[in-house]
């Protein structure tokens, strides 16, 4: 029998994921969102009904999900939260991307009482990494070391900024402003913004800029390791860019007058900054991924280095990021509906790849859609 499958979301990783899972019948999809607009551009579309919803309502989220055998939540970080509480008191189970800033864990106990999986942070970083931290974790005596890091980053440089936003504009901000939860010598370390500024030699591409940035995020309870840390990488110098800003305060929530309106300087900013950072259509981005594990197994030193360099779906038009992110929620997504995994509560990547045969799985349906972890 057909899957139903509702999108909660239309943008660049929503539309990504819409025709993954409709292309061949095997889902029929109802894509939710405000934006005519974006609802418009599946006009036509195989397998794909459109639903206008404000999903910034709960009675909207309600709407878009009913009769649904699944969802998934691409709404922006600040309305993730709630939205899959929403749809886990509707019933339905959910894989979610948004990058919400609350506790996931919080939901676990109505997730469980639903009788629903909610998968959270089902994307490239945080989502694969998990993945494969989660995989070390459960195949290895001991994870003594997990590094990771993504970027996504436009094939052309274009100064000043040499950077494009590819995914939801609120988010990226957050990237700059939300401080970044580590772990050195076994112990939780919460560490500024865009701090730890450092290099990473990336194959096919060559050096790229890091920082430290807080996408660890369940990992930091579910997986015992004394050294984690991930990183996001940009061009050489947006890092000092960036916080050349944020400390003239245009990235600070707290309103100014400005000719007798109150403005906060982050919302005036962001709207300036994505004027310049929209991609263009058809203009091409890439993804760099890495991860980095070491630890012991039968009394050895292990270690694994994962890379994957990922580009534009010229045929599709489909961004690199959208690519990244979008399948890897709709393969955790067939796994649900595969019935391989069978758990219920809230559940991060890392408790998907405790499973070998789900571990495996996944990876084989990032394979099949070109997202090659290539292990060294």
């Amino acid at each position: 029998m057909t899957k139903r499958v509702a999108i909660l979301g239309a943008g660049r990783v929503g539309r990504a994921m819409a025709l993954d899972l409709a292309k061949e019948g095997e889902f029929e999809v109802r894509v939710a969102d405000v934006s005519e607009e974006a609802l418009a551009s599946f006009s036509g579309t195989p397998h794909v009904s459109t639903l206008r919803e404000d999903l910034a309502d709960g009675g909207g989220v309600a709407r878009a999900v009913a009769g649904a055998d699944y969802a998934i939540g691409a709404v922006p970080g600040f309305l993730g939260y709630r939205t899959v509480a929403t749809v886990i008191d509707a019933g339905v189970p959910i894989v979610d991307i948004s990058f919400f800033e609350e506790d996931c864990f919080g939901l676990d106990a109505a997730a469980r009482a639903r009788g629903v999986a909610a998968v959270v942070d089902a994307g490239v970083a945080p989502g694969l990494t998990n993945l494969l931290a989660g995989h070390h974790a459960a195949t290895w005596d001991s994870l003594d070391r997990f590094v990771c890091g993504v970027g996504g980053l436009p094939v052309v440089r274009t100064q000043p900024w040499e950077y494009k936003a590819a995914f939801s504009p609120v988010d990226v901000l957050e990237i700059y402003t939300r401080p970044a939860r580590t772990v050195r010598g076994g112990r939780l370390v919460c560490e500024p913004a865009l701090a730890e500024v450092g290099s990473y030699e990336f194959p096919g591409v060559g050096t790229v800029e890091t920082f430290v940035s807080d996408g660890l995020r369940s990992l930091l309870s579910t997986v015992s390791c004394p050294e984690m840390r991930e990183l996001t990488l940009r061009y050489p110098g947006h890092a000092a860019r960036i916080r050349a800003l944020r400390d003239a305060g245009f990235f600070a929530h707290e309103p100014i007058e400005v000719g007798g309106a109150r403005v906060a300087p982050v919302e005036f900013t962001g709207r300036l900054l994505f004027l310049l950072w929209q991609y263009a259509p058809g203009e091409e981005d890439l993804t760099l991924f890495f991860a980095e594990a070491d630890g012991t197994q039968d009394g050895e030193p292990v270690s694994a280095r994962w890379t994957m360099l990922d580009r534009y779906d010229r045929a599709q038009g489909i961004s690199s990021m959208a690519r990244t992110t979008g399948y890897t929620a709709t393969a955790a997504l067939r796994l649900l509906a595969s019935g391989r995994y069978r758990g219920t509560g809230v559940v991060p990547p890392e408790r998907l790849a405790e499973d070998e045969s789900c571990f495996r799985f996944l990876l084989a349906e990032l394979a099949q859609r070109g997202l090659h972890l290539e292990r060294a």
